[in-house]
């Protein structure tokens, strides 16, 4: 059986990647795939409980190896109960955040060398990388006017506005090395605009 498609949403604080989610999976079920949806940190139980201490344990301080080594513990086990089985089934897997979110996140944010989360990710994910990353990009100052209207804020979000732009720096310059797997997505454009830009992209995909 064919391998099926990994495809991940990326994006900062307020880029609307919750709005955006539903229209690729839904898309993509018109098209034909099979879909598994999931996020991380999260997919499995393990997963959920990580997200919990490393999202909403705003008590809880921790080194930035502690956090990344955390990301991939989580993701491990993500790999291992949801994404490769999915794939493996000739399912799409649709994926809130992944790897390159630990690139600008604990890399272009904390200022964790690339090299040390390379290690990471080629240990545990060995050749696996995403077919499809939609990457929504939004200035920063807009994607957090846009999560500031949302509910409290989670361990990330109550960084300072720098953090942030390292952040948005580092995916932006990801997508420059890599323009054939990362498809950057004007997230500043209304939703009408926002959706056709994604349906330009997912209509590159096979059909099934």
């Amino acid at each position: 059986m064919k391998r099926g498609y990994f495809i991940t949403l990326e994006g900062g604080e307020g880029a609307g990647k919750s709005t955006a989610l539903p229209f690729v999976r839904d898309w993509l079920r018109q098209a034909g795939h099979e879909v598994v949806v999931t996020r991380e940190p999260g997919g499995t139980e393990l997963g959920e409980r990580v997200r919990e201490l490393l999202l909403h344990r705003r008590e809880l301080h921790m080194c930035t190896e502690t956090e990344t080594l955390l990301m991939f513990a989580a993701r491990a086990e993500h790999l291992a109960q949801v994404i490769r089985p999915a794939l493996a089934a000739g399912k799409t897997v649709l994926c809130d955040r992944f790897t390159d979110a630990t690139y600008a996140y604990q890399g272009g944010g904390r200022g964790l060398p690339a090299a040390r989360i390379a290690e990471l990710e080629s240990w545990v994910q060995g050749a696996l990388r995403p077919d499809l990353t939609l990457l929504l990009d939004v200035p920063v100052e807009t994607g957090l006017m846009r999560a500031n209207q949302r509910s409290a804020p989670d361990r990330f979000e109550r960084e300072q506005r720098e953090f942030f732009e390292r952040v948005r720096a580092t995916y932006l310059e990801r997508a420059r090395h890599e323009p054939q797997r990362v498809h950057v997505i004007d997230a500043a454009r209304d939703l009408a605009a926002v959706q056709t830009q994604l349906q330009v992209v997912l209509a590159t995909l096979p059909r099934t």
